[in-house]
Order: C-alpha cells, then sequence, then structure tokens
C-alpha cells in the first residue's frame, strides 16, 4: 500500500490549505446558528403590521373626514408637519414622512353630492407603503360611495357610523400544510447550500494535488520501474482519492447535525444527504479534470478559486436564486453548483415525499450527475492526449 501512503501524505501535506475552507465553512455555520436562533417553527407564522408615518393635512372639518382619519389610523402614524411647501419636502427627503394626504376644502359636500372630488397626494416615489395606503383610501370611499348613491339624504354623520362599522372586521388567516408539519429547515437549506462552496474547494485542492504529483514525468518513469503493478498503483490511487472526498464530505455534514440536531432528524436530511453526495460525485470529476489540466503546482489554488467562486456567485450560494437577474440564472444554468442549490431549495419545502413530490429534484440531481460524467469524460480525453504527446 505504498502508492496509497504516499497520497495520504500529500493530502497532509495540503491540509492546512484545506482546513482554511473548513474554518471558513464552520465561521458561517456558526453565524447563521446563532442569528436564527429563537426564530421559532415553521408553523409558528405571525403577521404583524407595520403602521407608514403620514402627514394628514385637512383644510376643512366635517363626519366624514373625521370618520376616514380615525380608519386611516389604523395602518398609518400620523406625524404633525408644518402646512409649508418647504417642510413638507424636507420631510419626504429625509422619509420623516412618506405619504402626504391633503384634504382640499369643500371636498365633503362635494362628495355627499357624488360629485367628482379628489384627495391631494404626496408619496415618495416607488414606495410599498405607497400602495398600502392607497388602497385604503379607495377602501373606504368606495365604500361610502355606494352608500351615497343608494341611500339618498344620508348624513356625514350616519355614513361615518356606517363605515366604521363595515370597515371593522378583519379577516383570519390560518396557514397549513398536507401531510405531516414541516420542521424548520431553513437553517438545514442555507448550510447545504453553503457546502457547495466548502466541499469543492477542498476537493479541488485535494485532488488537484494527487494529481499533479502522479502526473510528475519522473515520477512516472520511477512507478514504471516498480515491482508494484500498474492496476494496483491506480487501485490505490483511487481508494486513496475516495477516502478523502468521502471523508471531506463526512466531515462537513457531521457539522450540521451537530449544529442543527433536532430538526435533522427527518425525510428532508435524507434529501439534503442525497444531494450532498451526488455533488460529491460532480466534484470528484471537476476535480479530476483540473487536476489533469494544471500544469504548476501554483496554479492549484489560483484555479480553484476562480472554479469556486465564480460557480457559487452565480448560482446562488452566496446570494438566494430569488434574487438573481435572468440572464445570471440562465447562465448559472451551465453549472453543476445552480441544480444542487435549486433541488436543496426543493428539498427544504416538501412537506410530502411521494413520487410527484421528489421527481423535480431527482431530475435535479440527474442533471448533476451528468455533469459529473461530462467533467470524468473530458478528463480521460486529456489523460489520453497526454499520453501519446
Amino acid at each position: 500500500m505504498q502508492v496509497f501512503k504516499l497520497c495520504l501524505n500529500i493530502i497532509k501535506k495540503n491540509l492546512h490549505i484545506m482546513l482554511i475552507y473548513v474554518i471558513v465553512f464552520l465561521a458561517v455555520s456558526l453565524i447563521m446558528s446563532s442569528s436564527m436562533t429563537g426564530t421559532g417553527k415553521a408553523g409558528d407564522i405571525s403577521f404583524t403590521g407595520k403602521k407608514v408615518n403620514v402627514a394628514f393635512i385637512s383644510e376643512e372639518e366635517s363626519a366624514l373626514i373625521d370618520g376616514f382619519k380615525h380608519e386611516l389610523g389604523k395602518i398609518a402614524n400620523f406625524v404633525e408637519i408644518p402646512d409649508e411647501t418647504e417642510a413638507l419636502q424636507d420631510a419626504l427627503y429625509f422619509r420623516k414622512v412618506s405619504y402626504i394626504v391633503r384634504v382640499p376644502e369643500g371636498f365633503s359636500e362635494g362628495f355627499m353630492r357624488s360629485e367628482d372630488v379628489r384627495l391631494e397626494k404626496t408619496a415618495v416615489p416607488n414606495s410599498a407603503d405607497n400602495i398600502y395606503i392607497d388602497l385604503c383610501i379607495d377602501k373606504y370611499f368606495n365604500t361610502a360611495r355606494l352608500y351615497v348613491r343608494n341611500l339618498k339624504d344620508i348624513s356625514q354623520e350616519a355614513l361615518a357610523r356606517y363605515l366604521e362599522s363595515d370597515l371593522a372586521p378583519a379577516a383570519s388567516v390560518e396557514m397549513i400544510t398536507n401531510g405531516e408539519e414541516n420542521n424548520d429547515h431553513t437553517y438545514a437549506n442555507y448550510f447545504y447550500n453553503f457546502l457547495a462552496y466548502s466541499l469543492l474547494s477542498v476537493i479541488i485542492l485535494g485532488m488537484s494535488s494527487l494529481i499533479f504529483v502522479f502526473n510528475d514525468r519522473d515520477l512516472k518513469l520511477r512507478n514504471d520501474c516498480s515491482p508494484v503493478k500498474p492496476g494496483s498503483i491506480n487501485m490505490q490511487f483511487i481508494l486513496s482519492n475516495l477516502l478523502f472526498t468521502v471523508s471531506a464530505w463526512f466531515v462537513m455534514v457531521l457539522l450540521c447535525f451537530l449544529f442543527n440536531f433536532k430538526n435533522s432528524l427527518s425525510m428532508n436530511t435524507v434529501y439534503f444527504l442525497l444531494s450532498s453526495f451526488v455533488f460529491v460525485f460532480c466534484c470528484c470529476g471537476l476535480s479530476y479534470f483540473i487536476g489533469n489540466l494544471i500544469k504548476s503546482k501554483g496554479a492549484i489554488s489560483a484555479v480553484c478559486n476562480i472554479v469556486t467562486l465564480g460557480f457559487c456567485f452565480i448560482s446562488g450560494v452566496f446570494v438566494p436564486q430569488e434574487f438573481l437577474g435572468s440572464f445570471v440564472l440562465k447562465v448559472a444554468g451551465f453549472t453543476p453548483t445552480y441544480w444542487y442549490v435549486k433541488a436543496n431549495n426543493e428539498i427544504a419545502k416538501l412537506t410530502e415525499f411521494g413520487f410527484q413530490n421528489v421527481k423535480p429534484i431527482l431530475s435535479d440531481l440527474l442533471i448533476i450527475i451528468g455533469f459529473g460524467l461530462a467533467f470524468f469524460t473530458a478528463a480521460l480525453v486529456v489523460v489520453k492526449k497526454k499520453r501519446y504527446a
């Protein structure tokens, strides 16, 4: 087992470089774990409305406007600002308020006569808060308009009472899932996504270092003269690479169990493990291909950083895929990390595990296997050309 021991010594010599990526991976995992502590279970979903800072300026006093202001106060914090152009503009600019609503004089009387009267508004451009306020205003006065059109001679006081009664009820929403209750797999999702960076880096560094040493011409000639059969050399080399890759995968997966043990005992974890193991196979193919292309030892780290960072930045490892542009995602589709992250995101959402539910995930994993086979095939072509060069 001389070749096997030699491979282990080579890996041991480069272990300090690989440990850097493991430490980074561990640090990020700890940060994620601490930031998600106390967030509660996935089923404990609640919503609390956020009030918008609004400047309310009325040039008249009436029962209708008083009722409107009371209703608007449910979703707005009224900020007192002088009715001066410069003061109002400064308030918007410095985001002291995001919406200014002005009730012009004669609005209530005109509205009660079904005239086309409008409120005046000034708001921060392209703000979601504006839409929130607009919906509330439209809902209030559209409902009021129905009463004015159908109840003749209705007073503003009666209209305000009707509106307060009609708009008081609130809809209750209950979130349910099909099948068994799903644990919170947010942490595991981020963990296994980031695993792509560390795992790919470590395997490329380790395997490329081994292949670079064994591709040395002098070492090849010495191996040819040695009493060890070529088949035995190749077998020991393969076994050492398998031991290295499986060990790297096992150590990093074990960290997830340690940091997220409570939510790891589920079927989702089984699919996370399957996804990461398939990705390891692809990493081996890519590392084998890179190792046979590199011509200097100093280039190993450079190529490793370029490949891993490039793949991870465009594929959703560092930035969630939903935040990436369509063009970036199309380019990322030509990398295995994109399909690996996509599979993990789908696994995190699983609550049922029938074939139809896991079919998209299995399709993504088959694509990753296809990438791995393509990398191995390309590497074999490079090896053959070198042999006959």
